[in-house]
């Protein structure tokens, strides 16, 4: 077992030759799902500045984007529109990555379930740090090393078709480490053990993610329809806190961003050539109170 400290170099991480451990048939069927995933809301914001994100945005929408401009065509409204859920996609990236810091170029952080790779670039180019992403899904790997290549970056930010359940890195290499939405998919003591051993002692965790209100009483519809478009298992707010506890995670700071969270939708919702069909049950779990988007910040002790 390799333990690092604060004070020493950044740790190297095991060869491309671990693979990754499928816990169950679902998670089988999630890396199929991600596999096979080209949702434009998705692929079509990424190709703006080649920051790819697998997540939702956070702040006051521009709505001027929606307004028909003199000699506008619906082509450059479309563009506007695609730029501004970019922009506030790469403000929730931002918002998380805010919350890793104080991080050094020598320090390394990890990524899990990093989709196509934007939240690492995103840590790397604020930090300088190393940044290890790990997915389930081979198809996102090799898009986000290809996109690390590009940019001349891949010697200091990797990709690896790993489990973030079981990543094989070695203990305390890490002095943060994050996911941003994909804890739904997982069981949260198992993650959570897993980023308490990659964790060196004080290191810091951070997620922000969808999670169901347990003062509304059991999930919602909403929730449950939520869950069935994504094939997610959405976990209720009180269950984070509680497997934080259970694995040395000491949360020092959350925030409520439900109200940040519902123009990103709104918009969205105007979006015809991007709509996936759940923005309007989105809205609603929001609206009803059964669900929420947390920033959790937690400290390994």
């Amino acid at each position: 077992m390799t333990i690092i400290d604060a004070t020493t170099a950044a740790a190297p991480v095991p060869a491309q030759t671990h693979r990754p451990t499928y816990q169950s048939t679902y998670q089988t069927r999630v890396a199929d799902y991600w596999n096979a995933e080209e949702n434009p809301v998705n692929l079509e914001l990424g190709k703006i500045d080649d920051l790819y994100h697998h997540h939702y945005g956070v702040g006051d929408v521009d709505w001027s984007v929606l307004d028909d401009e003199p000699g506008g065509s619906p082509a450059r409204r479309r563009d506007r529109v695609t730029a501004e859920l970019h922009r506030l996609e790469q403000a929730q990236a931002e918002l998380l990555a805010s919350h890793l810091g104080p991080l050094s170029p020598t320090d390394r952080v990890f990524d899990a379930g990093c989709g196509r790779g934007g939240g690492s670039v995103v840590a790397h180019l604020r930090y300088g740090c190393h940044a290890d992403g790990v997915t389930i899904s081979r198809k996102q790997a090799d898009f986000a090393g290809e996109q690390a290549r590009r940019r001349g970056i891949d010697d200091k930010v990797r990709y690896h078709h790993r489990n973030m359940l079981d990543t094989g890195f070695p203990s305390g290499a890490y002095t943060a480490s994050w996911n941003n939405e994909s804890t739904m998919y997982v069981e949260l003591d198992l993650l959570f053990a897993e980023h308490a051993r990659l964790l060196r002692r004080g290191g810091r965790y951070v997620t922000i993610t969808g999670c169901y209100n347990d003062t509304y009483g059991r999930a919602s519809r909403e929730v449950s329809l939520i869950n069935a478009h994504y094939i997610c298992d959405i976990h209720p707010r009180s269950e984070y806190f509680r497997a934080m506890a259970r694995n040395r995670l000491v949360p020092v700071h959350v925030q409520d961003l439900t109200a940040a969270t519902i123009p990103y939708w709104q918009l969205r919702k105007q979006a015809e050539h991007l709509v996936t069909g759940i923005e309007d049950t989105f809205l609603g779990a929001y609206g009803n109170g059964s669900f929420q988007y947390l920033l959790i910040v937690a400290d390994r002790v």
